[in-house]
C-alpha cells in the first residue's frame, strides 16, 4: 500500500494547487472536499491516472482431491 499524501502550493496571489498521490480511484474527491470548500471557489480539475485505476482485490481458492486405489 503506497502512502497517501496531499500537496499544497499557494501562490502569492492567493491562488492554492492542491495534487493528491497515493489515493486510487474517485475517493480522493471525498478526502478533499471540505478542504476545498474552505478554500473557495475550484478553478480547475486535472485527474491523474490514479484517479483513474481500479483497486485490484485477488483472491485464490485451492481445491485439493485425493484417491486411493488399491490394484
Amino acid at each position: 500500500m503506497s502512502m497517501e499524501t496531499l500537496e499544497f502550493v499557494i501562490y502569492p496571489d492567493g491562488r492554492v494547487q492542491e495534487k493528491v498521490t497515493g489515493i486510487i480511484g474517485a475517493s480522493c474527491a471525498e478526502v478533499t472536499a471540505a478542504i476545498e470548500s474552505q478554500l473557495g471557489n475550484v478553478i480547475n480539475q486535472e485527474q491523474t491516472s490514479e484517479y483513474f485505476a481500479q483497486q485490484v482485490n485477488q483472491t485464490a481458492v485451492a481445491t485439493t482431491q485425493a484417491t486411493y486405489s488399491e490394484w
